[in-house]
């Protein structure tokens, strides 16, 4: 079966799908998108009985969509954190660095490079030769006890 008597013959189920599982016409169609372009990698997809076929692309999309909504949620818990962070940050220089001297040093100097410098976590982990995942912890941690830090001085 030729690719576009496949996609004919499957994209209104497909679209259909898609639009149940993530209720937003764009990311439906970005969901179909990805799918179809996978579908190109898989010789024996064209070959298999219509229900192999259908029962592929649904699982493809339902895989797409959890991996993105997992990666929205990262980004916003990232992204909100960063937010609370920089109004700390943009107080007084001196009495920021007096805060960074007291958490340990090294994650002293990852909230330096990265609200600073503005490194990301990618490149402060090219640097430092450590997973960007590890260096977004470790930020995470050094934010957290700078918040409580913030907080018992303000009492």
């Amino acid at each position: 079966m030729e690719v576009s008597d496949l996609y004919e013959q499957l994209k209104d189920d497909l679209l259909r799908f898609a639009l149940s599982i993530s209720r937003d016409h764009q990311e439906a169609n970005d969901l179909l998108q990805d799918a179809w372009l996978k579908s190109l990698k898989e010789g024996w997809l064209s070959d298999a009985p219509a229900y192999k076929q259908r029962a592929w692309f649904y699982k493809v999309m339902k895989n797409q969509l959890r991996d993105v909504r997992r990666k929205e949620k990262r980004t916003t818990v990232w992204e909100e954190e960063k937010a609370g962070m920089a109004v700390y940050l943009t107080s007084d220089p001196i009495e920021m660095t007096d805060l960074l001297s007291r958490l340990p040093k090294e994650w002293g100097d990852l909230v330096f490079k990265r609200y600073w410098v503005g490194l990301s976590s990618r490149e402060i982990g090219e640097q430092l030769g450590v997973p960007q995942a590890t260096i977004r912890y470790k930020l995470h941690l050094a934010l957290k006890r700078l918040r409580k830090m913030i907080e018992e001085e303000k009492r």
